[in-house]
């Protein structure tokens, strides 16, 4: 059975995982975020904290640094990336559903789902903004955890897919939310995927 599945990509700051948690309530269909770290855990037995420092992230390195778990055996962090890979493909076998970053739109490419990819942003000083008034924070802090953030998901994304992360050609859509409200983008997408999935 194929299954439509709404990949949302996103700068930091922009809005994208509120617009993912809104399309998924309009449309009854599951959300997952950070939930996937926990499916991950749960499942591979791999500790929780050690999913979280490498969620969307990958330091450069000459070698594959091996991480010692807790049941002293050794991952790589292309271990933890394939075993986050098999849980988004899980999740996808299961019902329709939207799924926030991780590199899903490139995880499902080739599966047998219908997998609308759409890419998130807005204007760097509308990122900064959003994130001081989210964590109370001064703007040269938002503005360094803005830079940060977004480096770490692009060198993410291109170490496990090769490709860069805001590429408009890698997403079906693409927005900016200091153009349109999340409501407007949450009703485009919807929309969209209704005649995405007929096809």
């Amino acid at each position: 059975m194929s299954n439509t599945i709404i990949t949302i990509s996103r700068s930091y700051g922009s809005g994208g995982r509120t617009i993912g948690k809104m399309l998924a309530q309009q449309k009854t269909i599951p959300f997952y975020d950070r939930d996937l770290l926990y499916l991950a855990s749960s499942k591979s037995g791999i500790d929780i904290s050690l999913l979280s420092q490498n969620d969307e992230s990958v330091k450069k390195s000459l070698f594959d640094i091996k991480i010692p778990t807790e049941k002293n055996r050794y991952i790589s962090k292309d271990d933890i990336f394939q075993t986050q890979s098999r849980i988004i493909r899980e999740v996808a076998d299961q019902s329709d559903c939207v799924i926030i970053g991780r590199c899903a739109d490139y995880i499902l490419k080739n599966s047998k789902h219908k997998v609308l990819r759409v890419f998130v942003r807005a204007p760097e000083h509308e990122c900064i903004k959003a994130i001081m008034d989210k964590f109370h924070i001064s703007e040269a802090e938002a503005a360094k955890t803005v830079k940060q953030v977004n480096k770490h998901r692009s060198d993410y994304y291109k170490y496990h897919t090769g490709n860069s992360w805001d590429y408009a050609g890698n997403f079906d859509l693409c927005f900016d939310t200091s153009q349109f409200s999340y409501e407007k983008i949450v009703w485009a997408i919807s929309e969209y995927a209704k005649i995405f999935s007929s096809l």
